[in-house]
């Protein structure tokens, strides 16, 4: 029996993994984490974002794009510059490098902001696609 029990909270903490460590993006629960600054919750899996404090290792979760400029201002991040951010592909759902991503400006977003992040230039034809720096700054 405490054999059982032994493995039984064996696979209880490995369920419950602790993602603190990580140095990707991690797994979000849909319909049940809540943007950092807006409080809305995640449910739009096509732009979503996240990082990780550099110091405190906390993961923060956006639902657009907006709402990590506006939270990077309002809360005065000092990492702003420097953190990795992961966005999600508007196409694929892929999570993606936020700064290396292309932005097209005329989207239906969460907050209604209306950036969405592409892995590549392709079959982008016809529509305006700005940088990572460039949503900045036109949010601000």
């Amino acid at each position: 029996m405490r054999i059982f029990l032994g493995l039984l909270f064996a696979f209880f903490l490995v369920g419950c993994g602790d993602d603190t460590k990580r140095d990707g993006a991690v797994a979000l629960h849909w319909d049940r984490d809540m943007c950092d600054r807006c409080v809305m919750v995640l449910s739009d899996r096509k732009n979503a974002l996240q990082l990780r404090d550099p110091q405190t290792n906390k993961l923060y979760k956006f639902d657009d794009i907006g709402c990590l400029a506006l939270w990077f201002k309002e809360e005065n991040i000092s990492y702003k510059d420097s953190v990795k951010i992961w966005t999600t592909d508007v196409v694929t759902g892929e999570w993606i490098d936020a700064r290396e991503a292309f932005y097209t400006t005329q989207n239906v977003t969460p907050m209604g902001f209306g950036f969405s992040a592409h892995k590549s230039k392709e079959n982008l034809d016809g529509e305006e696609i700005i940088s990572y720096e460039e949503v900045l700054e036109r949010i601000r």
